[in-house]
């Protein structure tokens, strides 16, 4: 290599801070031929500037590295000294490109110092020799040596530095120069000159800035970041340059490299494209701003990622295993730090050691990360240069490394790129890493988990790294003349010498005339073969990471292939669900491919229409879980067969599987198809060459490997003709130019869609985005969208179809020009192309549009039949079915995770009626496919609704789907078939939104319901949350409105104003009102609102469930003011029957008697919502009352005055509570208020908190507090426990045993006659005083909105969405309950409603004021009635229990419900169903005490949330008697089919079913129970969880009711063919009903008992129709007619003997003929005609003769064995017999007979096949039947 010498001078620019450097010399002045000279050096001399200095620098030294426009690097050695100058304006040289400036202001020192370079510029990287050389000429300058200074510098430029790695290894491997100074120094050349040199400079970096930042920079570098090295030494920034890229061996880096930048050149740090880059850190300031550089700071330490950066690590466990080697190099002592006893001394290696060391880490790691790469390239021309491509997506895929982010990106970088081109040719000279990737591949291997053996190959590695740098380790002695000691501060005597050109140039002549002479040096190359290391698969396979397919899954994938080629169609469709499955697993893809292949000849497999559909479909799903890369090499496999695989359409035409399987993301990918190519190409060119071969080569090459092949040619290439060499290159470019034809052809057939107008539909799904699946079905493909993504211009204005071809068109021209230049075919070939590829495409599209028109007359796929669901009467269908399937959910019992069949996923249709929204299908797996799967819940109940996408298994499509859950704790999870249009699954949303939230509660189905046209009059939504204080003008209006005109004890009166309302109510408080002497018929309707028809509207109040039961409490009547006696404790107010005291109370309430209205009117006011206390039971022993009431407002309403008169009555009224109770009379004849004062009775103070004292168990105690815990019967145990009650109901346990409260004793002397059971954080502050009666008892209730978020969770947990992941479903499935919290808020209601019941049941009584008084409270108050009455535990009780206080007393459930659209945002809060779930936990624990069943308890939490009734609509009676729906059960009797009250249909249900009753009903007398309430004695609501999937759920009676087990005559057939039946029964979870199938004892004895029944009504019955001739028309059931179809435990009846005659069989109850299939008689039959038939079974049964009789009374077709058989083997109904017809014979049919002897009998269900014996008695057969069937 030609060195140059330079000498570089300051030259200043006049009055600048700043000069440029200025070339004094240069050795040669001219470029040497094959070096030309570097341009820009004088920046790179002084980096930071040539500048003056005030005193002398030492001299110093470093290298920089300038890069020329051929990628060529030159190496910059600079040696700078500083002279002193006298006077800075004058430069040494002339100031050529000086500026004239201003002279300067500031005052510089006489004295200054200029920087003099010397730089050596060389092509070769030999730091220390250049630092050596320099330093000579230095020194012979300062110290003025005797030898001449161009000598020196000639010998220099004359030496012959040796070439690395030549064959003469002794000669020419080091040499030694000198520059005739006196000196000697050893040069060494490198073995391999591929392998880069380092020196110590990566152990420097790594001491540096640590391993994992030095990692992070590697890292960084590899995947293309910026980086930029600080330091303020230009040694360091060169050496940590240089050492990053040695560790990035074998890939070198090919973008800017500039190891220092000169402050002038600063802007190319914002270059965009990634570079290694050094600067001085005295620009460190101006590197802030760069955010997308990581900046290394070498003198720091530290390295800084910007927050917009983010570099892909290595994969773990990689990067780790290096971080652990790299520590055990630099600190092998970190090993033995812990040691008791550590060795001596661990002995460090030195620098150089551990930078090979550390360099060997790195090769080891590129191994690791490269190995069996060779596998994956791809030849695609040997001559006359080799051409190498890499299959990346096959690597990734063969290494399992497809989702690694690190190793895609270094595959896709240049650096690669480069390594694929240098290291890819077959033939060339190896190097180390050759070495390790061929043929210690298997050593790394076994070696990764072990560091010490890793270690050990390090140090190997390491060695022979040292020894390519340090050939002569021996031999490396530098002997140098160094300046004297002494010459450093002292100043040279002459400036540096100009030197003689001429005799420096006489040195080089000399030299090179020296050279000519001399025999040329030859580098003998040591080519060979490259050796290609261990397949790639083996590494994958003993590494396991296989995917894991067992061989029992491949079978099933090789069986369901040869049943469909065996045409074993049956077979195949079961076994189809597991293959589609299997499919998931890249061995089962492998393994299909290769079956298809076995089918495969001559390139064509033809099928039929059922086999081409199998195959398309398992091609589909095979390609659906393959990536667009196709990293295992799937689509690959298929390309061949997708266009081998056909079926012949009409006119001739034949259709490929491709047009099938185009929606793949893998055929739009252009690497795929290039990848593809490269492929076939390299097995033609080896088939090429293999041919060649074959006469001269004995040895088989049928072994020999592409590279292998191509490596052997290239040897041989030398040795070859012209001829010969043309005529190789020639074949190879036409071969790859027939190839690039082939795949022109095949791009089309993948991109064109069967259908070319349907590429408007495709705008979304851009060939760009990789990600995105289509939506579309099969027969359309991504091409249409092509234009979008690659040639934005073209838009789609005119959908014609050459728009497809032309995006199509652009697309395989990218292709073909990439690849045919990449591959070298001539331009010829590829203008051949161009005009060829347009042709071929149009050519394509004129058969794929015969191909089209064909397809659409294929009949079309056999999708199971839409069943459609039986309706309610009344209930009308919105939407007719939409075609869906149903995707399993959360729940693992239908899937069969469990157990039992598959049942989901079905495909069937979701029907939208006015009532409900019902799927109905046939679950998709063909082992149940016959099952039918129904699963529906009402509209009113959809809680949410969210737009998912699904992917179905069949069919291999995303899908758009829809999410509906439903608060009856029911999922849908659908996905629409492609045939529903997208828009109809938009109608289909917003008729659902528009049902599930109507305007008006008057939309919900209980009012539409069979009178749709009635509603004439649209009201208008009232604002049903104010309370009276806020009420505003309007609803004044409307209350002045309400009253109207009324009659009260006969005086007439107007309304009066809002003002003087109190005065007004004190008129009609009078104790003279009384109901019975109104006068007026019409008086106290709410005239306005009560339609005319609805009179006696008082009398209806006074008939209500709570009045009834006030009478039977004994808490006051209606009766005439006379006759009632003065002394009642209380009296039934009417203070509230216009609804204006309080809108969401009764019409008529108990108060005390002593409290006139006037006063109610002052109190209520206090309350919040107006709702004061009232009493709503009285316990009949101890007299003890229970009030209810909401509580106190938040502000005191007691003002500061304590004589406030509010506050008075309000004690007053409490007062007068309290003296109504016999104990308190008893106790203290004290009636009296005197002493009290209005603070102490307000109840905003803070009461004193009772406490229990422990239990003292005597006879007393066991008797006094009667009642009995959770148990079957009372044992009378004593709980032994008596925690404080304030801290129990505040929510903090207690050691209680079995969280039930204890019998309570009090510490005081006497107990509080009244307990308030109020909010905590209302009842602030306050002394009690000890004359007060009564106590405040605080507890903290949760509110609604804590109800509304545990309901959301339990649903979720009970019902959830997706398929748990955990191992454990059952943990996840408790952890979920836990974390909704729901049985938390059981275990508090429960909790207080005890205590209540404990506090009433000792004799106080109690008042529950919380909230509003309509959630909590009612709950409380429900369940301490229930608990304290029997009464309340049977059918009516607990009926009227929920009138009463849920109804009357205004549980708001259209707004907590979320009925109508006004109350939708406020969300679904199931206050009702709590209740009901805390019934349903105490009758768990007393199942003895309740008249009505668990079931009677799930209809109700159905119901009520259904809006099928009437019952649960609206927010109080008030709202009810203005919709004109409290009291209209009476009135009307329209439309008996359909029940408006929710209690009418039980009551009617009742008494034709004891589907209600409890059997186990034994109640004891006065019974109060006291159930434990803590959480672990609280059990999940079977309601939640429980699911039928056979008729959906069983609430709607009507619709589960009429439905048989299994057709009588099918029941018939089977037994004559197969063996005595087995009495077991299979009872599939989730889809059979346990009760049905089986029934309890009781259940079971009941139906024997009917059966007998109905034997002897059928007998009496028969009797009567004799005598009648016309009764054959009356064919509507008498009496009860039993099924086995019931629910729970029940028999099931008809419903109501109301249903119309006309009403068909399918739609409402089956007919008379039904009851006759229950039982057999054993008496002779009335047979009107009988003979022998010949009959088919069904399907695939063969004809049998049978004894059949036509019984005309019975209406029926029946079939015996035999004549004198008495068993009946089956029945035909004729009332299901559509008509009667001739047939023909078909399959099997009896031999010998007349083919007029057949017939028909075709019913609903199916078509029977008949033969008599001859034509005339099929005709007597067919007339009789006939005239049967006419007759009827």
């Amino acid at each position: 290599m030609h060195p140059f010498i330079l000498c570089f001078s300051l030259c200043f620019c006049v009055g600048g801070s700043e000069g440029q450097g200025r070339i004094l010399q240069r050795f040669p002045e001219k470029d040497w031929e094959d070096n030309p000279f570097p341009q820009g050096l004088e920046l790179f001399c002084q980096p930071s500037g040539w500048q003056l200095v005030p005193e002398r620098k030492p001299p110093s030294f470093f290298v920089s590295v300038l890069t020329d426009i051929n990628s060529e690097r030159h190496y910059c050695a600079c040696f700078t000294f500083w002279k002193s100058v006298e006077n800075p304006q004058v430069c040494k040289g002339e100031p050529s490109e000086a500026d004239e400036d201003d002279s300067p202001d500031v005052l510089q020192p006489a004295q200054l110092y200029a920087p003099k370079s010397l730089v050596l510029v060389s092509r070769l990287d030999h730091t220390e020799v250049f630092r050596n050389c320099l330093s000579l000429i230095y020194t012979v300058h300062v110290d003025g040596l005797t030898v001449p200074m161009e000598t020196v510098i000639g010998n220099l430029l004359t030496c012959i530095i040796p070439i690395a790695g030549g064959s003469q290894v002794k000669i020419s491997q080091s040499r030694t120069i000198t520059l005739g100074a006196g000196d000697r120094q050893v040069i060494q050349m490198p073995i391999n000159d591929s392998l880069p040199v380092s020196g110590c400079s990566v152990a420097q970096l790594f001491r540096q800035l640590g391993i994992v930042n030095v990692l992070c920079l590697f890292c960084a570098a590899l995947t293309e970041h910026k980086i930029l090295f600080l330091s303020s030494s230009y040694q360091r920034l060169t050496d940590a340059c240089r050492a990053l890229l040695a560790i990035m061996f074998p890939l070198k880096y090919s973008f800017t490299y500039v190891p220092i930048l000169p402050g002038k050149l600063l802007e190319v740090l914002s270059t965009p494209t990634p570079f290694i880059i050094g600067v001085n850190s005295h620009f460190r300031s101006e590197t802030q701003e760069l955010l997308d550089v990581i900046i290394a700071d070498l003198d720091g330490g530290t390295v800084t990622i910007p927050e917009c950066v983010h570099i892909s690590l290595l994969p773990e466990p990689l990067l780790h295993h290096t971080q652990t080697v790299i520590s055990m190099v630099l600190d092998p002592e970190l090993e033995v730090a812990d040691h008791a006893f550590p060795p001596s001394s661990v002995q460090l290696a030195t620098l150089k050691i551990q930078d090979k060391e550390i360099r060997a880490v790195f090769l080891w790691l590129f191994a690791h990360l490269f190995q069996g790469y060779r596998w994956c390239l791809h030849i695609i021309r040997i001559h006359p240069e080799p051409v190498i491509r890499f299959h990346k997506a096959a690597f990734l895929g063969q290494r399992a490394l497809a989702e690694d982010d690190f190793l895609m990106k270094v595959l896709d970088g240049m650096a690669f790129a480069g390594f694929v081109s240098e290291r890819g040719p077959p033939y060339r000279a190896t190097d180390l890493f050759d070495d390790l990737i061929a043929n210690q591949v298997e050593r790394i291997r076994q070696e990764t988990g072990d560091p010490h053996k890793v270690m050990k190959h390090i140090k190997e590695l390491a060695e022979q790294l040292f020894r390519n740098e340090n050939p002569y380790p021996a031999v490396t002695m530098h002997r140098v003349q160094r300046t004297a000691e002494n010459a450093q501060p002292r100043l040279p005597q002459t400036s540096f010498p100009h030197l003689d050109e001429v005799s420096v140039q006489l040195f080089i002549d000399h030299a090179a005339a020296k050279l000519k002479t001399a025999p040329p040096v030859v580098k003998a190359e040591l080519k060979g073969m490259v050796p290609t290391g261990p397949p790639l698969a083996d590494i994958v396979d003993r590494n396991g990471n296989v995917l894991a397919n067992s061989a029992r899954r491949l079978e099933v994938v090789r069986n369901c292939i040869t049943y469909i080629f065996d045409n074993k169609m049956l077979e195949a469709k079961k076994l189809m669900p597991a293959v589609l499955r299997a499919l998931k697993g890249r061995a089962a893809r492998v393994c299909l491919t290769q079956e298809l292949n076995l089918h495969v000849l001559q390139n064509r497999a033809v099928l039929d229409d059922q086999q081409f559909d199998y195959i398309v479909r398992m091609m589909n799903c095979t390609l659906q879980d393959c990536s667009h890369m196709d990293e295992h090499g799937i689509a690959a496999a298929l390309l061949p067969l997708v266009t081998a695989f056909c079926r012949k359409l009409g006119g001739g035409i034949t259709q490929f599987a491709y047009s099938c399987v185009q929606e793949h993301m893998v055929w739009t990918n252009m690497q795929f198809w290039e990848a593809m190519f490269y492929s076939d190409v390299q097995k033609h060119i080896r088939a090429l060459y293999l041919e060649n071969g074959e006469e001269g080569d004995t040895s088989s090459p049928k072994q020999l490997s592409a590279l292998e092949l191509a490596s052997e040619q290239s040897r041989l290439w030398p040795t070859l003709s012209k001829e010969q060499q043309q005529e190789r290159v020639q074949k190879e470019e036409s071969t790859v130019f027939s190839q690039a034809i082939h795949y022109a052809n095949r791009m089309s057939y993948l991109l064109l869609p069967l259908d070319t107008s349907k590429n408007r539909l495709l705008r979304n799904t851009g060939l760009g985005d990789v990600e995105s699946v289509s939506n579309s079905y099969v027969t359309n493909s991504i091409a249409g969208s092509m234009a979008e993504s690659y040639d934005t211009e073209s838009g789609f204005e005119d959908a014609e179809s050459s728009d497809v071809a032309n995006s199509v068109v652009r697309f395989i021209n990218r292709f073909v020009d990439k690849v045919c230049n990449e591959s070298g075919v001539t331009n010829e070939h590829l203008k051949a192309l161009h005009t060829m590829i347009p042709d071929i495409v149009q050519m394509h599209i004129e058969t794929l549009d015969a191909v089209h028109r064909e397809s659409k007359r294929l009949p079309p796929i056999q999708k199971p039949k839409l069943l459609r669901p039986t309706l309610l009467p009344g209930e009308e269908f919105v939407m007719d079915g939409m075609r869906v399937h149903l995707i399993t959910d959360g729940r693992e019992e239908a899937t069969g995770a469990m157990g039992g069949p598959p049942l989901l996923p079905a495909e069937g249709a979701i029907f939208l009626s006015n009532y409900r929204l019902i799927f109905k299908g046939t679950p998709t797996d063909p082992l149940v496919g016959e099952q039918v799967v129904t699963r529906s819940f009402p509209i009113a109940s959809l809680t949410k609704e969210k737009r998912i996408s699904v992917n179905l298994p069949m069919d291999q499509l995303v899908q758009e789907g829809l999410q509906l859950r439903s608060c009856t704790f029911q999922l849908m999870k659908i996905a629409f078939d492609e045939e529903v249009a997208s828009d109809l699954a938009e109608v289909f949303r917003k008729h659902m939104h528009k049902l599930r939230y109507p305007q008006h509660v008057q939309g919900t189905f209980a009012f539409t319901v069979g009178q749709s046209a009635k509603l004439a009059v649209e009201h208008k939504t009232k604002d049903k949350n104010q309370s009276l204080k806020t009420l505003s003008k309007n609803l004044v209006k409307s209350a002045k409105r309400t009253i109207g005109r009324q009659y009260v004890t006969r005086k007439k009166y107007s309304p009066p104003t809002w003002e003087n309302r109190s005065s007004f109510q004190s008129e009609m408080d009078e104790d003279e009102i009384s109901v019975s002497e109104e006068p007026d018929q019409s008086s106290l309707t709410l005239s306005s609102t009560i339609r005319s028809s609805d009179r006696q509207t008082m009398s209806n109040v006074v008939e209500r469930a709570c009045c009834r039961d006030y009478q039977r409490l004994g808490l006051g009547t209606l009766s005439n003011s006379l006759t009632r006696s003065k002394n009642e404790p209380f009296r039934i107010s009417t203070v509230n029957r216009m609804y204006t005291v309080c809108r969401s109370y009764p019409g008529l309430l108990i108060v005390p008697q002593s409290i006139p209205d006037s006063t109610i009117q002052r109190i209520c006011r206090c309350y919040r919502q107006n709702r004061f206390p009232v009493v709503c039971w009285r316990n009949s022993r101890t007299k003890a009352l229970l009030l209810r009431s909401a509580g106190l407002h938040a502000k005191g309403v007691v003002g500061p005055s304590q004589a406030d008169s509010t506050s008075l009555e309000q004690e007053k009224y409490l007062q007068a509570i309290i003296s109504s109770m016999p104990s308190y009379s008893e106790a203290s004849g004290r009636n009296t208020l005197s002493g009290f004062t209005s603070s102490h009775m307000t109840l905003g103070q803070r009461a004193r908190v009772i406490s229990l004292s422990q239990p003292r168990v005597s006879v007393k105690a066991r008797n006094s507090p009667r009642g009995k815990w959770g148990s079957i019967r009372g044992s009378g145990r004593l709980s032994t426990y008596n925690p404080d009650v304030g801290n129990r109901l505040a929510g903090k346990e207690s050691p209680q045993t079995n969280g039930g409260p204890s019998e309570t004793y009090f510490l005081r002397q006497q107990r509080a006659y009244l307990y308030i059971i109020g909010d905590k954080s209302q009842l602030k502050g306050g002394k009690q005083d000890s004359f007060q009666q009564w106590e405040v008892v605080p507890i903290e209730v949760f509110d609604v909105r804590q109800v509304k978020n545990s309901f959301k969770k339990l649903m979720k947990a009970c019902v959830p969405s997706s398929p748990n992941t955990e191992p454990n479903t059952n943990m996840n499935f408790h952890r979920c309950l836990e974390e909704s919290e729901w049985m938390n808020l059981l275990h508090k209601v429960l909790q207080v409603s005890v205590l209540v019941v404990e506090l009433l049941d000792n004799g106080s009584s109690v008042m529950v004021s919380l909230e509003d008084g309509w959630d909590v409270t009612t709950q409380v108050v429900s369940l301490v009635q229930l608990l304290s009455d029997p009464y309340y535990r049977t059918i009516d009780g607990f009926r009227l229990l929920v009138e009463k206080e849920w109804l009357s007393f205004g549980h708001r459930f259209s707004h907590r419900g979320a009925q109508t659209l006004a109350s939708q945002s406020s969300g679904f809060t199931p206050v009702f169903l709590q209740f009901l779930d805390c019934v349903h936990q105490i009758h768990l624990q007393f199942p003895m005490e309740f008249e009505f069943s668990q079931y009677y308890l799930k209809f109700l939490a159905y119901h009520y949330v259904s809006n099928r009734f009437r019952t649960f609509l609206l927010d109080s009676d008030y709202e009810r008697i203005e919709l004109g729906v409290l009291y209209e059960e009476k009135g009307e009797r329209k439309n008996p089919q359909v029940c408006k009250s929710v209690w009418d249909y039980i009551d009617r249900l009742n008494k034709k079913t004891p589907i209600f009753y409890n059997y186990m009903f034994s109640p004891e007398e006065e019974e109060v129970l006291k159930p434990y309430s803590f959480i672990s004695n609280l059990k999940v609501w079977d309601f939640y969880t429980e699911e039928m999937l056979s008729e959906g759920p069983s609430f709607d009676w009507e619709l589960v009711r009429g439905r048989p087990e299994k057709p009588q005559e099918e029941a018939g057939d089977r037994q004559e063919t197969t063996a005595p039946k087995s009495q077991r029964r299979i009872v599939w979870p989730c889809y059979d009903s346990l009760s049905k199938v089986l029934p309890d004892a009781i259940t079971k004895l009941l139906q024997v008992r009917n059966k007998a029944e109905v034997v002897i009504k059928i007998k009496l019955l028969r009797r009567s129709l004799l005598m009648s001739s016309n009764l054959s028309h009356q064919r509507r059931s008498q009496g009860v007619y039993l099924q086995e179809s019931g629910v729970g435990s029940s028999i099931n009846l008809a419903l109501d003997c109301e249903v119309s005659a006309t009403s068909t069989p399918a739609a409402g109850r089956p007919s008379t003929s039904t009851l006759y299939s229950q039982f057999q008689s054993t008496e002779s039959e009335n047979r009107s005609f009988e003979g022998i038939l010949y009959k088919k079974g069904a399907l695939l049964k063969p004809w049998k003769p049978r004894w059949f009789v036509l019984d005309k009374t019975k209406h029926q077709l029946r079939y015996y064995e035999t004549r004198q058989d008495k068993d009946c083997k089956g029945v035909i109904d004729l009332a299901e017999v559509e008509s009667v017809f001739p047939g023909t014979p078909t399959m099997g049919a009896p031999k010998n007979i007349d083919d007029k002897a057949f017939f028909d009998l075709k019913t609903t269900k199916r078509v029977y096949n008949f033969c008599a014996q001859d034509s005339t008695n099929a005709q007597l057969w067919m007339d009789s039947i006939q005239s049967c069937l006419s007759d009827a």
